[in-house]
């Protein structure tokens, strides 16, 4: 029931991770505080469709 998502830095819009989610836990968008190593800092990466 895990799904694969990709996660996208919300402040240059690029797409950084790959990761997974139980959609049956959390059937939202997710957000992670993740280290873009564009913006060289800890930005709030947002899931992509």
């Amino acid at each position: 029931m895990r799904e694969i998502i990709t996660l996208e830095c919300t402040e240059c819009k690029r797409r950084n991770y790959t990761t997974t989610k139980n959609k049956r836990k959390q059937p939202g968008r997710v957000e992670y505080k993740k280290y873009c190593r564009w913006c060289d800092k800890h930005t709030v990466h947002k899931e992509t469709r």
